[in-house]
């Protein structure tokens, strides 16, 4: 996993559905499931920078 802010090539092209039902529950679960990967992505970050702080020598 990188650490590096990426820019993501994003292609916007949309294909009409018969059925526009069907194309809202999708973007709630992208939605969803990109604010567990962020609430998981700082989870991390919290957890190495607390690693960090207690590896660091405080004796300098």
């Amino acid at each position: 996993m990188s650490t590096d802010k990426e820019q993501l090539d994003v292609e916007d092209d949309l294909v009409e559905s018969e059925d526009d039902g069907a194309e809202a529950p999708v973007a709630e679960v992208a939605k969803t499931n990109l604010s567990k990967r962020r609430t998981i992505d700082n989870l991390l970050e919290e957890r190495r920078l607390q690693k960090q702080l207690a590896d660091y020598d405080f004796d300098l």
